[in-house]
This record gives C-alpha cells, sequence and structure tokens, in this order.
C-alpha cells in the first residue's frame, strides 16, 4: 500500500464538508527502556522513542491537519507542497513501531521453523544472511534505514536499503519484516562514529518471533 493511501484510509468522509481523522498517537514499548543494555543503552532509548519518534508522529497529526484543510480548500498546490513532510514523518512513525518490535531483551536466539530455512536457502547460511545485510545496512551514505523484505510476486526475502525515513512498503512494494535503524540517534551516543560495531551487536537483540510473525502473515 502507497503512502499517499494509507493517507487516504487515515480519513472517513462524513459529508461532502467534513472530514474526521485519528491522530496518532506514541506506542508504547514492550519493554523497559534499559531492557536492551548493554547492547542499546537506556539513555538512547529513553531519547529514542520518547523525543524522536515522538516528534515524527507530532509532526505527520500537524501535516495531516494542514492537509486536511488543504483538501475542503481545494488546495492542490498546498496537497502537493505537504507530501514530503508526511512521507518522512509518516515513515518515520512506521519504521520506528516496526523496530521497537523487531527488538527484544530475549534476543540472540536463531530464527525458526520456515523463516530460518528460507534464510538459509536464499543467503546460504544465517551467517550469510547477518553479514550482507550488515553491510548493506554499514554502507548507507547519510541516514536510513537497512531491511529485510518480503517480494510478494517473486516470493523471495530480499536486503534493501531506504534513505532517510522513507517507508519500505511504500518505496519499493516490499513487505517489511526487519528493520535497522543507521540514523546517527539510533546509536552514536554509545558508539561514536563506529556504525559497523552497533550493526554487529544489534543481533544479539533481534526479536526473531516478531520477524517470523511477519513473516507468516506476508
Amino acid at each position: 500500500m502507497s503512502m499517499l493511501s494509507m493517507i487516504r484510509r487515515s480519513f472517513c468522509f462524513v459529508s461532502k464538508a467534513t472530514l474526521v481523522r485519528k491522530k496518532y498517537t506514541l506506542p508504547q514499548l514492550p519493554y523497559s527502556y534499559d531492557a536492551l543494555e548493554p547492547v542499546i543503552s537506556k539513555e538512547i532509548m529513553e531519547l529514542h522513542h520518547s523525543k524522536h519518534h515522538a516528534t515524527y508522529i507530532n509532526n505527520l497529526n500537524v501535516s495531516l491537519e494542514s492537509l486536511k484543510e488543504c483538501q475542503e480548500k481545494g488546495d492542490i498546490s498546498g496537497i502537493a507542497a505537504l507530501q514530503k513532510a508526511i512521507v518522512f514523518n509518516g515513515g518515520g512513525h512506521i519504521n520506528h513501531s516496526i523496530f521497537w518490535n523487531n527488538l527484544s531483551p530475549d534476543g540472540n536466539m536463531k530464527p525458526k521453523g520456515v523463516l530460518l530455512h528460507d534464510l538459509q536457502e536464499q543467503f546460504g547460511s544465517l551467517d550469510n544472511f547477518r553479514n550482507e545485510m550488515t553491510a548493506k545496512t554499514t554502507g548507507i551514505q547519510g541516514s536510513g534505514w537497512g531491511w529485510l523484505g518480503y517480494n510478494r510476486k517473486r516470493k523471495h526475502l530480499e536486503i534493501v536499503t531506504c534513505a532517510n525515513q522513507d517507508p519500505l512498503q511504500a518505496t519499493t512494494g516490499l513487505v517489511p519484516l526487519l528493520g535497522i535503524d543507521v540514523w546517527e540517534h539510533a546509536y552514536y551516543l554509545q558508539y561514536k562514529n563506529a556504525r559497523i560495531d552497533y550493526l554487529k551487536a544489534i543481533w544479539d537483540v533481534i526479536n526473531w518471533e516478531d520477524v517470523s510473525t511477519r513473516y507468516s502473515s506476508a
């Protein structure tokens, strides 16, 4: 589903002149801020969730409110001008909502069942998959995300990267299974400029149960 389609679905037309839209809110983490230590510090998690993710949500709500006003006025130029902010902030909300659940203090376990079989079949081994995803994500220039996604048309797992906060499914059509945030706010306070060290460590807190559930539903 495209970002614009998601935006349309967030509105309910109750009359020709009136639009009703729910406001997005910050989801609660399924664990405490210090639960992922020592891989990700409490300070980083608290700032990342309560400040950065919250800012994306606040800005998304403001942009959607402005979109509603432009739609009511029939202001096509205004609608077009808002798309970049909606994609950026909407993508930030989508990406982080997946990211929090992709992590777990009970990580450091291997994937199981169909997911493990398909990762081994397509990448040769679990280690090969991890190494390839780590390498591609490390190589992102500037800020962005590394993703394991599912291609429904090809029935195939794919490792891809997205710049900034571009949401995977709206950008590539792939169903997001596992996302790793490499914006500096996700790791810099702890790992400084050693992005590779952060990416090597994060595998110890990956929630493979969540990834498998997403794969089963893809």
